[in-house]
């Protein structure tokens, strides 16, 4: 199977691997048979294919962290608040035989009390409520919509066609830096067909159910 290049001069990897990459990753197997460092490299599979990202930046990982501070903000202000969110944690789409990533995943209290109990590997599309994704230089045309850059399934792609309801793409590409907000799946195409956007600096208001807001005074776009 082939391991995506780190960065554009790094030289592309085969291996042969004992099992699919998607079976390898549920079992948490994937990245060892990649001989892969721990050091923060990410191993998902997107349209059946391994794709190999190295470990966010602080930039990056800032706006993350900002988008979860507001739901903490949002928990203060509203002792009812019924959203949590968890960073970095697996996402398993069976149903397509993928598996990701996200940089931020929002789900109901109910339902996070429910997978900390369980203690589970990872949570399923019909657990989350919101998924998160901030672009990378390195892998950006795997979050967005099939392109040409990328013209197989996308995590975009992916996320629709196992029905996740709501998708945030934080996209820090300078050429069009935004915030685009997807709604309202359609499953047997695998796209979204509702959007929202917004530009850095701009306040986001998130619609029900959340209703809460984001700052983005702070975000920047990669450097160019």
């Amino acid at each position: 199977m082939r391991e995506e290049s780190r960065n554009v001069s790094a030289v592309a990897h085969y291996y042969t691997l004992p099992d699919t990459p998607y079976d390898l990753w549920v079992r948490g197997e994937l990245a060892d048979f990649l001989h892969l460092p721990d050091d923060g490299t990410r191993v998902e599979v997107i349209g059946g294919e391994i794709v190999v990202s190295p470990g966010p930046t602080v930039g990056h990982n800032g706006i993350v962290q900002d988008i979860a501070d507001s739901l903490v903000e949002a928990r203060i202000a509203d002792p009812t608040f019924p959203w949590r969110c968890i960073q970095v944690t697996d996402l398993n789409l069976s149903d397509i035989r993928d598996g990701y990533i996200p940089d931020l995943i929002v789900l109901d209290v109910d339902v996070q009390d429910e997978a900390r109990k369980s203690d589970a590997r990872h949570l399923l599309p019909g657990q989350v409520s919101l998924v998160v994704e901030v672009t990378s230089r390195s892998n950006a045309a795997c979050d967005r919509r099939p392109g040409p850059r990328r013209g197989a399934a996308t995590k975009w792609s992916g996320y629709a066609q196992t029905g996740i309801p709501n998708y945030i793409l934080v996209d820090r590409d300078p050429r069009a830096a935004q915030t685009l907000f997807f709604s309202h799946p359609d499953r047997s195409s695998g796209t979204y067909r509702h959007l929202l956007s917004w530009e850095f600096g701009e306040t986001i208001r998130l619609p029900d159910p959340f209703g809460f807001e984001i700052k983005t005074d702070k975000w920047e776009p990669w450097d160019d």
